[in-house]
C-alpha cells in the first residue's frame, strides 16, 4: 500500500506508537476489565491516529484542524482513563511508565501539527496575477 501524506507526519507515528502500546497492555486484562476501562482506552488511543488521517484527508484547510482538535480530545481522553485503570491498579508504574513519555511527546506534536495547518488555501501564481492585475 502506498503511503499518504498523514504517515510522513512526525505526529502520526506517534499515535500509532501509543495506540499499540495501550492495546498490548489491555491484552492483557481480565474480561471484566477489557470490557469496561480497556474498550474506552483502546478506542480512544484509536482515535487519536484514525481522526489525524481523517483529518487530513478531508481536503481543507478548516476539517483538516477540526479533526486535529478530536484528535487532541482523544488524546486527553486516554490520559483520563489511564488514570483510572492507574487507580483500579489495572496497570503499574512501570506500565505508565512506558505510556508517559510517548504521551509527553504526543500532546505538544499534536499542538504543533495544529498551528501549522493554515486557515485556507494558498493562491496559486495565476491567481497573484489575476488579482494584481484587477483594479481595487
Amino acid at each position: 500500500m502506498a503511503r499518504t501524506s498523514f504517515e510522513e507526519l512526525r505526529v502520526y507515528p506517534l499515535a500509532e506508537r501509543l495506540a499499540d502500546e495501550i492495546w498490548n497492555t489491555v491484552a492483557l486484562w481480565d474480561t471484566f476489565a477489557k470490557a469496561t476501562v480497556g474498550e474506552q482506552l483502546v478506542d480512544a488511543a484509536d482515535s487519536i491516529g484514525a481522526n489525524i488521517a481523517e483529518g487530513a484527508g478531508r481536503g481543507s484547510y478548516r476539517e483538516n484542524r477540526r479533526y486535529v482538535r478530536i484528535s487532541r480530545g482523544s488524546l486527553y481522553e486516554v490520559k483520563h482513563f489511564l488514570r483510572q485503570a492507574y487507580c483500579r491498579k489495572l496497570v503499574d508504574e512501570q506500565q505508565v511508565g512506558r505510556l508517559k513519555p510517548i504521551m509527553d511527546e504526543l500532546a505538544p506534536t499534536l499542538n504543533a501539527y495544529l498551528q501549522s495547518i493554515g486557515t485556507r488555501r494558498p493562491r496559486s501564481a495565476a491567481e497573484s496575477e489575476q488579482t494584481e492585475g484587477s483594479g481595487p
